[in-house]
């Protein structure tokens, strides 16, 4: 009988996601198979032509020999890892008819480290666009972590909780998808109706202008400080880095008066500042995170955690729904750790001066990860079963209880919680603990998201990529080439230190994760490594042809044929590849010029560096890469003019390799797009 059941069950059953293999696979195959021809018989060409003349000669040759080599086995990892890539589709109408009001709660969390890199005006928009998602509100929480330990970001979450009881109820009238209002009233284009859009948008404008005008004080006025009891905690702050815990619950979903100006409830909003003492490792973005994981289990404890950046706003109010097809699936969604969306920008100009998008990575290369396991955890728009940050093993037999989730209930009060829950965000208390090693997102790593999902799939999860049509999430792109090198300098370092220790794929993720995936995670690991053979072959050619020295067939010669086919089909192929993404041709070129230029600086920089510390003579540390500019910077920014920014390391190499004019004021250069490379 027992059997039967099963078996209709089976035959009603209908999938949340499907997953499609992608278009063009078989011509991409083709290409693919092509290019490696001719890289064989390039191979072939450097072993049979080997010069048996002067010593200049055959070390120049073996040089480049090597550097060939390189390229084509990276080449030959990332074309391996993308030759089954498949794409999800979710169907959230089915979400809704099969589990209507049962829904999982949804824990959001928002981190921010300090308020003049990352202005709480920025800040205020983030929280706002998470909780005004189509989703319902008594099961929605967003908790903010405040690493600055800012009584000024402190005062911006006040100032959205009492906005939000406008915002939410606008947002759902007239189904605002792009759920910032600094987004909203700039993008909007048909004003849904004139009187209520122009009143929301003056509040919108009275907020920001009271936050800046705070800001720029850098002190919260007497009046102000008397409206909440939360800005008494800042009596007892020595300075940021020594602190005891603030923790704050500025609207609590449960309360009857958490409700909006037509009486509907509110999300849970809360502000966190864990504990700061010089004498204690904080262990950055990742300790945050782990503190918010402590603490939130104890006020809502939602089965699923949502993560974003202090400057990643929602860009689809459906994205919960769409990651919920994927985790809540019968059939499939119980054994899916996370699912991760692209970090898209808003502030990107038509030929992408810095190549920020990363689109062919992105909308293709990723797709390949989903295949074969699934895609690395990207620090940001992810969302996580709290289970799997927790440390916890999928097992075959793991089924979830979703009705029974949905019943667990906290009867504390607010002001029980905040001084229970203080504890959780101590310093002292992940000692002699599994947080931040078997628990939690992983510590000793600047990338410690690439760490913390390899192990969650380690652990036996899948992971899923999902990137529908409409952006889940976009952000702030640099809008400087010196973030945009510090940004690529940081991941490339930490991403080869994770390969040079205990956390390299090919030895960490052993009989854990498939090979494929052991691969994938070690062409972005040995992104730094580039740097060597780029260097040879970007300076030792025209060296060698100022001497006179030969490393190329004739043109008469019909060895020339390979070198030719596989230089012009791998550029053809990575050009349609870049417009079929969306880019355009200029866009293409920038991207292929910035390539080079983070080659032969970010990478260099990361890859003598890694060495350093592998040797003990340099320390960890974290960069927080700007969130804003000067209206200057930006106005040559939207006029595609590169903006070196100010002085560094970097611009004389690319000084020296001929990509730039020769500078008067280092820290005012521009540069057009028809800078010779």
């Amino acid at each position: 009988m027992l059997c039967e059941e099963r078996e209709m069950a089976k035959k009603e059953y209908v999938p949340l996601f499907e997953t499609r293999k992608v278009k063009g696979r078989i011509l991409f195959r083709c290409i693919a198979a092509s290019i490696l021809l001719g890289i064989c018989f390039i191979i072939m060409y450097r072993i049979r032509y080997f010069p048996v003349g002067g010593k200049a000669e055959r070390w120049t040759w073996i040089g480049l020999f090597l550097s060939e080599l390189w390229f084509s086995f990276y080449w030959l990892l990332t074309t391996v890892c993308r030759w089954n890539a498949v794409i999800r589709i979710p169907f959230i109408h089915r979400l809704s008819q099969r589990f209507g009001k049962e829904l999982p709660g949804i824990d959001i969390f928002v981190c921010t480290a300090d308020p003049l890199i990352e202005p709480p005006s920025l800040l205020v928009n983030t929280v706002l666009s998470m909780m005004a998602y189509d989703y319902p509100p008594e099961k929605l929480s967003v908790y903010l972590s405040d690493d600055g330990g800012s009584n000024l970001t402190f005062y911006a979450m006040l100032e959205a909780a009492n906005f939000s009881k406008t915002w939410l109820p606008f947002c759902k009238k007239f189904q605002v998808e792009s759920t910032s209002p600094e987004a909203y009233f700039r993008t909007a284009s048909e004003l849904v109706n004139v009187q209520e859009w122009l009143s929301v948008k003056k509040l919108y404008e009275d907020m920001k202008m009271r936050i800046e005008t705070t800001i720029k004080l850098n002190q919260i006025l007497e009046y102000i400080q008397k409206q909440h009891k939360g800005f008494r905690e800042w009596d007892f702050v020595s300075s940021k880095h020594d602190h005891h815990t603030i923790l704050q619950i500025l609207i609590d979903g449960r309360g009857t008066n958490a409700a909006d100006i037509e009486g509907n409830p509110l999300p849970t909003l809360v502000y966190l500042a864990r504990e700061k003492r010089p004498q204690y490792h904080h262990h950055f973005k990742a300790g945050s995170m782990n503190a918010l994981i402590r603490v939130s289990s104890k006020i809502t404890n939602a089965p699923i955690i949502l993560n974003v950046d202090c400057d990643m706003y929602s860009n689809n109010s459906k994205t919960i729904k769409s990651s919920l097809c994927i985790f809540m699936d019968e059939e499939k969604g119980d054994e899916i750790g996370y699912v991760q969306f692209p970090q898209c920008f808003y502030n990107l100009t038509k030929n992408e001066i810095y190549g920020s998008s990363l689109r062919v990575l992105l909308q293709l290369e990723v797709l390949g990860f989903d295949a074969n396991g699934g895609p690395s955890y990207m620090g940001s728009g992810c969302f996580h079963r709290r289970e799997t940050l927790c440390g916890k093993k999928y097992e075959k037999n793991y089924k979830v209880d979703w009705k029974k989730i949905n019943d667990k209930k906290v009867n504390e009060s607010a002001s029980v919680l905040e001084e229970t829950c203080k504890v959780l965000a101590s310093c002292t208390f992940e000692h002699n603990t599994p947080w931040g090693k078997e628990m939690g997102l992983k510590y000793g790593t600047p990338v410690e998201d690439v760490v913390t999902g390899m192990s969650i799939q380690c652990n036996g999860w899948k992971s899923i990529y999902l990137n529908p049509e409409r952006e889940g999430f976009l952000g702030v792109a640099p809008i400087t080439l010196l973030q945009n090198l510090v940004q690529h300098k940081r991941w490339a370092e930490g991403l080869l230190q994770l390969f040079f220790s205990r956390y390299c794929p090919l030895l960490y993720g052993h009989r854990k994760i498939p090979l494929k995936l052991q691969l994938m995670y070690s062409t972005y690991k040995l992104w730094a490594a580039n740097c060597l053979a780029t260097w040879y072959i970007v300076v030792v050619p025209c060296l060698c042809l100022l001497k006179g020295i030969s490393l190329f067939p004739k043109i008469s010669s019909p060895w020339v044929l390979p070198f030719v086919y596989v230089t012009f089909v791998h550029r053809a192929h990575s050009l349609a590849e870049f417009l079929w993404c969306g880019g355009t041709f200029r866009g293409w070129c920038n991207d292929q010029r910035i390539w080079l230029i983070k080659r032969t600086t970010s990478y260099l920089f990361a890859f003598f560096e890694t060495i350093l510390k592998l040797l003990g003579y340099s320390q960890l540390n974290f960069v927080v890469t700007a969130k804003v500019a000067d209206e200057d910077v930006s106005k040559r920014y939207d006029q595609e003019l590169i903006e070196f920014g100010a002085a560094s390391p970097m611009f004389d190499i690319i000084k020296n390799e001929g990509i730039h004019p020769k500078p008067t004021h280092l820290a005012k250069l521009t540069l057009t797009q028809n800078s010779k490379v």
